[in-house]
């Protein structure tokens, strides 16, 4: 199980990708906001997005984990 982490603290404004979704490096997955600039969050590695563990509008700390690929 390979994961994505927050690169920054902030919360999440969008989740642009899905489960079950293929992704590649350096996709974007989803948006963070952090003071009114919107950060996007891309892929580390290849594969297949299995559970987000946050939602929109929640708020996140940098290194949180915010998804599990497979």
């Amino acid at each position: 199980m390979k994961t994505i982490k927050s690169p920054m603290a902030g919360s999440v404004w969008k989740i642009v990708a899905s489960i079950g979704q293929e992704v590649d490096y350096g996709d974007i997955i989803m948006i963070l906001e952090s003071m009114k600039m919107e950060v996007p969050v891309e892929a580390d590695s290849a594969g297949k997005i299995v559970k987000f563990l946050v939602a929109e509008g929640d708020a996140v700390d940098d290194g949180v984990v915010l998804a599990e690929l497979v």
